[in-house]
């Protein structure tokens, strides 16, 4: 299928013919219900779920969008993936230069000229504008019982550095606190935060576009480990094969996107902090309560007929995990030119991603393979790793058991395994001393075995 869906009513219009959606007229309850129906939906491979008559709220409620690889295929198609691959081979392809060799990639150059965004006087979302805003009138839901109140859970966050003006998008939950003001979990490592930091080191508030809905390649962008710079607005609009469209906002300085089907639109402010959480969290416990930035919501955006799209986090696998594959599967061609000498790289969404991750690299000379480790680890979010496979044999990387064997069949404990300890963690690791602290690890498998693993266990269990 292809990529060009331009806004959530598509997708559902797509799910709805490819026999992937099922509607629920009955009357569900935001709270705590409709995420336990969401769960048991998509722990049997369900479908996509349309609450049509939520029990709060003013708006029905997508669910499960993403929660099968089907539906991520049919989402997005397979056209990113085959243009990103083209986008690897261009610097050996067009080296030396030639006009050849550039005609050669007419098509190439044409499909990227189609990138990019634009921007028009309106758009959908501007149909309604609400101020002061009642965000009481979102159905957001709370999902577990210990649940600090309710979170809107697939929100796209437009925030912009008052410094050099580069724009980031990123999914950053928000507690709703009362109808005008929700927190802002930036964590560690992230754009947002980072232009947080920016605008309060000079005094002021970062104004915020928070966008519900919208083109379905915009909640894939918003998650991507891109490097620290690159817009995911470019992302998206690669994904989506068209320009994105976005509208001007005469009272904020950030656009809107056009087919969103809510904005959240208002201020980060500066110096406030309040209590946020608990949350029940992508490893299958409670992120606990602490201080987080405040979100003042000045106006809300809808498009006429709005639908409120949500997610439930929790252990996976979860919609996270089918739209981590994908990305991981789109984005790997780009890995050995950002990093020439790691061959793959894949981080394991069982585990919620952070926390283990796997890579063939180059040994080239002794050693070498800790240099790459070292790359690994300072590169964007994959900095966030907890534990690093690393080794130079030819393995399946998404076949974990094979690559543990692999490993563990090479590995000497002597040399070959690196702790190192009181760095920066990712602020959903709770193994650490304090949030945001911990230990990071490298295991090395490299070369020819020196130990045959035994394929079963007999005896009796040391005591």
């Amino acid at each position: 299928m292809s990529g060009a869906l331009t806004d959530l009513r598509a997708l559902i219009a797509l799910l709805r013919r490819e026999g992937e959606l099922v509607e629920i007229d009955a009357p569900v309850d935001p709270h705590l219900e409709l995420a336990e129906v969401h769960r048991r939906v998509i722990a049997a491979g369900g479908p996509a779920l349309l609450f049509r008559n939520p029990t709060t709220g003013d708006f029905p409620v997508i669910t499960n969008l993403f929660g099968t690889r089907r539906r991520v295929a049919l989402a997005f198609g397979d056209r990113p993936r085959t243009l990103v691959e083209e986008l690897a081979r261009l610097p050996v392809e067009l080296m030396p230069p030639s006009l050849g060799k550039l005609w050669g990639k007419r098509a190439l150059f044409k499909n990227l000229a189609r990138i990019g965004t634009k921007t028009r006087s309106r758009g959908a979302v501007s149909d309604r504008m609400e101020a002061p805003p009642r965000l009481s009138r979102l159905p957001a839901l709370t999902c577990w019982k210990e649940d600090g109140g309710p979170f809107i859970t697939l929100p796209l966050v437009h925030t912009q550095s008052p410094v050099d003006g580069v724009d980031n998008l990123g999914m950053y939950r928000l507690q709703v606190f009362d109808d005008e003001h929700t927190g802002m979990h930036f964590q560690i490592g992230k754009g947002g935060g980072f232009h947080l930091a920016e605008a309060e080191a000079r005094g002021e508030d970062l104004p915020v576009h928070v966008s519900l809905g919208g083109p379905p390649a915009l909640t894939l962008a918003a998650i991507a480990p891109l490097p620290e710079g690159v817009p995911e607005f470019l992302l998206a609009s690669l994904v989506m094969g068209r320009k994105l469209g976005l509208a001007k906002d005469s009272r904020a300085p950030l656009p809107l996107v056009a087919d969103a089907e809510f904005v959240l639109s208002g201020r980060v402010l500066r110096g406030a902090r309040r209590p946020e959480g608990p949350f029940g969290d992508h490893y299958g416990y409670y992120s606990l309560q602490h201080d987080y930035p405040v979100f003042r919501c000045e106006r809300l955006f809808e498009r006429e007929g709005a639908i409120y799209p949500a997610t439930v986090v929790g252990k996976p696998r979860q919609e996270d995990f089918f739209i981590g594959d994908y990305l991981q599967e789109l984005l790997s061609p780009l890995f050995p030119v950002v990093m020439p000498a790691v061959k793959d790289l894949w981080s394991y969404g069982e585990t919620g991603y952070h926390s283990l991750a796997g890579a063939v690299v180059r040994e080239r000379y002794p050693r070498e393979a800790m240099v790459q480790a070292f790359r690994i680890l300072g590169e964007g979010q994959l900095s966030l790793t907890k534990f690093l496979l690393a080794t130079d044999g030819d393995v399946d990387l998404r076949d974990f058991p094979a690559t543990l064997r692999h490993v563990l069949a090479r590995f000497d404990p002597a040399r070959d395994l690196y702790v190192f300890p009181h760095l920066s963690m990712d602020t959903l690791d709770y193994t650490g001393p304090e949030v945001n602290r911990g230990s990071k690890g490298v295991l090395l498998g490299l070369g020819d075995p020196v130990r045959d693993l035994p394929g079963e266990f007999a005896g009796e269990v040391p005591s």
